[in-house]
C-alpha cells in the first residue's frame, strides 16, 4: 500500500527553504508571511501576519518588539481557521527565537485541534551541524529520509571547498553586525560561517545567542572587517540602515573603515536563516575576506561576488 503524500505547512522561512531543498515543494500547502524563497512559494497561502508593521526605522522596531514582549504579547498572529482548512499532516516551526516566528505553544494548541493530527517538527539549531541535522529531521518527518543524504553531502562539500581555498591565509578579525540601533552582533551559526570563510569573529560566540553590545566594545575589538547584515533585512535595507544608524563619532577610526573593508550583506537570505543558504553566505563571506583566493574562479559560484558591497562612512 502506497503511503499518502504529506501535506506540509512551514511557519518559518528557513524551514521552507529546507523543505524545497529536499524536493518537497509540491507537498507544501501553506507558509508564513515571511517565506519568500524559492520564489515559487510566494503563491502559497500565508498563515501568519506580523503585529509590528514592516519598514519602520530599526530603533523603532526594536522599541516596539521590547514593549510587546514585556507585556507578554506575541509578535505574530496565526490563522488557525486556514490551518484547519489546509489539513496539514506535518507542521514545521521553531522555538529558537521568539522574535522570528509564531510562538511554539500557539502552534501546538492549533495543531491539537486539527482532525489530521499533524506531526509538529520544531527546529532549534544553534550551529551549522544542527542545520544539517534539521534537514534530516524534516526529511524523516515527510517520510523521505533518504533525500537528506545527498543534499547534506553537497552542502558539506561546498563548505569544505571554501575551507581549502582560504587555508593558510591570515585570518582577519571580523565584526558581523546583525542590528545597528541598538547594535547587536550575530551568534549561533554565524561565527562558524566567519571561521569557515577564513576569518575570526571579533565579538560573536558560536552556539550562543546574538548579543547586544555597546559601541565601545566594537571599538575595543578593532575589527579589520565589518559586515552589516541586519536580521530579516535584504541588502538594500542594510545599506539604508547603515546610512541612518547613530554611529559613534570614532566610527571612521576603526581599522575596517580606514581600510575600506565595511560591507553590507543580505542577512535575510544568507545569515539569519538557518537553512541551506548559510553555505551560500559562507561563500560570500570568503570572497569578501579573501577576494584574491578566488580570482581564478575556483569552486565558489561567481554570482555570489556581487552580494557584498564595500562601503566607506
Amino acid at each position: 500500500m502506497t503511503a499518502l503524500a504529506p501535506r506540509i505547512i512551514s511557519l518559518l522561512p528557513s524551514a521552507t527553504e529546507i523543505i524545497c531543498a529536499l524536493g518537497l515543494g509540491d507537498a507544501l500547502v501553506g507558509i508564513s508571511h515571511e517565506c519568500d524563497w524559492p520564489p515559487v512559494v510566494r503563491t502559497l497561502p500565508a498563515l501568519t501576519r506580523a503585529a509590528i508593521p514592516p519598514g519602520l526605522p530599526s530603533g523603532e522596531t526594536d522599541r516596539r518588539v521590547r514593549e510587546r514582549l514585556a507585556r507578554g504579547e506575541g509578535l505574530y498572529a496565526l490563522n488557525a481557521a486556514l490551518m484547519r482548512e489546509l489539513q496539514p499532516t506535518v507542521i514545521v516551526t521553531q522555538a529558537l527565537c521568539e522574535v522570528c516566528s509564531i510562538a511554539l505553544p500557539e502552534v501546538l494548541r492549533a495543531a491539537r485541534s486539527l482532525p489530521t493530527h499533524p506531526l509538529v517538527v520544531s527546529l532549534e539549531p544553534g550551529r551549522i551541524a544542527d542545520i544539517f541535522d534539521d534537514l534530516h529531521r524534516v526529511a524523516e518527518a515527510a517520510g523521505v529520509p533518504e533525500r537528506a543524504l545527498s543534499v547534506v553531502d553537497a552542502l558539506r562539500n561546498r563548505l569544505d571547498a571554501v575551507r581549502r581555498a582560504v587555508a593558510g591565509r591570515e585570518r582577519p578579525r571580523v565584526a558581523l553586525l546583525e542590528w545597528l540601533d541598538p547594535p547587536f552582533v550575530a551568534g549561533h551559526w554565524a561565527p562558524e560561517m566567519i571561521a569557515g570563510a577564513g576569518g575570526t569573529d571579533a565579538l560573536g560566540v558560536a552556539g550562543e545567542k546574538s548579543a547586544h553590545i555597546r559601541w565601545e566594545q566594537l571599538r575595543a575589538a578593532a575589527p579589520a572587517v565589518v559586515v552589516v547584515a541586519p536580521c530579516g533585512y535584504d541588502m538594500a535595507r542594510a545599506r539604508t540602515d547603515l546610512a541612518a544608524a547613530p554611529l559613534p563619532p570614532w566610527w571612521g577610526d576603526l581599522p575596517a573603515v580606514r581600510q575600506g573593508r565595511v560591507f553590507v550583506m543580505d542577512g535575510n537570505a544568507y545569515i539569519s536563516r538557518p537553512g541551506p543558504r548559510v553555505v551560500d553566505g559562507t561563500e560570500i563571506l570568503a570572497r569578501l575576506l579573501h577576494p584574491d583566493a578566488f580570482a581564478d574562479g575556483c569552486q565558489i559560484r561567481r554570482q555570489h561576488a556581487a552580494d557584498g558591497a564595500a562601503l566607506r562612512r
